[in-house]
């Protein structure tokens, strides 16, 4: 398997032979053969013994750890990539404010269209005008993108679709157990906000790991303006995924009654700021209990083995493979003194 995620409260990894053992209470819950692994996602309190990091690093498996909440913490690096010429023209490129714009609006363009595209298609079958006139306005969008070339409006742009988007989403939503009242992060304020947070984290990652296979410094991107420690590249290239992916998945599991308010935590009064990021993950208004964690990481990883055509021959791959591929595209994009970007798009 490629990707592992460890979530055991307490519990600790250890290696025995050619596998992965996760220990908790001193019985092996779970063991994982170490020959196809690529990721491991440990996520909440799990403790590592140093003869599994060894072996982490030797076979070069990605390690990530995030928080019981689907926050991304750390990653084990292993080694930069070598490409250096890939490198040069991204810093050189994506610093010049044309090309930089001309980026950007190509993946605006690209997550706008898979916006307007999935609330064209829920209209259609749920048979709502809210739905069908917010695609429309995100329609609009798309025609005035194709004509800006300076960043900032472009920037706005995309803010303003975002808006109309979640401004409609509620209608999206066909389970009367949950409300949406607005995008809230930061932390969110309920259980879909909350649910939209951890699968935006989880494709975000598997973005930045497309980006480090493929040799591209993560850092430095085009739309997302840079900021110490932030990965504005994967924040980038995740901008097609979400709607297309983690959104319907979202809503996959709550119009399908897989998920309940009843598997979340509540905490209230809701504080109206917070000092830090340790008060805020100790004050959160609302969680995920585990039972439900591993219940949508085991929705997400079925999502990622799914296959779609795509590509120049239209070939069959896996989303997971998906995202890979065009990280791989954009590398050539920025290598093509004469190329362009296409982002993933919903083909109707």
């Amino acid at each position: 398997m490629e990707a592992v995620y460890v979530m055991e409260p307490g519990s600790y990894v250890r290696r025995e032979g050619n596998a992965l053992c996760v220990v908790k209470d001193g019985h092996i819950v779970s063991r994982v053969p170490a020959d196809d692994l690529k990721r491991i996602i440990l996520v909440g309190n799990i403790n590592l013994t140093g003869a599994v990091l060894d072996f982490l690093i030797q076979r070069r498996v990605e390690t990530v750890f995030m928080t019981a909440t689907g926050r991304f913490r750390a990653r084990l690096g292993i080694d930069e990539h070598r490409h250096v010429e890939l490198r040069k023209a991204q810093y050189l490129k994506l610093s010049d404010p044309p090309f930089a714009a001309k980026t950007a609006s190509a993946i605006v363009t690209g997550k706008v269209v898979n916006m307007h595209r999935f609330l064209l298609l829920r209209a259609r079958r749920y048979g709502d005008d809210t739905l069908r006139s917010a695609s429309a306005a995100m329609k609009m969008i798309v025609v005035r993108l194709e004509k800006e070339a300076d960043i900032e409006r472009i920037r706005g742009l995309e803010g303003a679709a975002t808006r109309l988007y979640f401004q409609a989403f509620p209608k999206l939503i066909r389970n009367d157990r949950f409300t949406f009242n607005g995008r809230n992060r930061r932390p969110p304020l309920d259980p879909v906000n909350a649910l939209l947070s951890f699968v935006y984290t989880l494709l975000t990652n598997e973005v930045l790991s497309a980006i480090k296979a493929r040799g591209m410094d993560p850092y430095l991107g085009s739309l997302h303006e840079i900021t110490y420690g932030r990965p504005s590249l994967a924040c980038d290239l995740v901008e097609e995924y979400r709607s297309f992916l983690g959104d319907r998945l979202v809503l996959g599991l709550i119009n399908r009654k897989a998920i309940d308010t009843e598997d979340f935590i509540f905490r209230k009064p809701v504080p109206a700021s917070f000092t830090d990021e340790a008060e805020m993950r100790a004050k959160r208004p609302v969680e995920m209990k585990p039972l439900v964690s591993r219940t949508f990481i085991a929705a997400y990883e079925e999502m990622m083995k799914r296959s779609v055509a795509w590509g120049p021959e239209n070939t069959n791959m896996t989303y997971r493979w998906v995202i890979m591929s065009q990280a791989g595209a954009f590398a050539n994009y920025l290598l093509d003194s004469d190329g362009s970007y296409r982002p993933f798009t919903w083909e109707s």
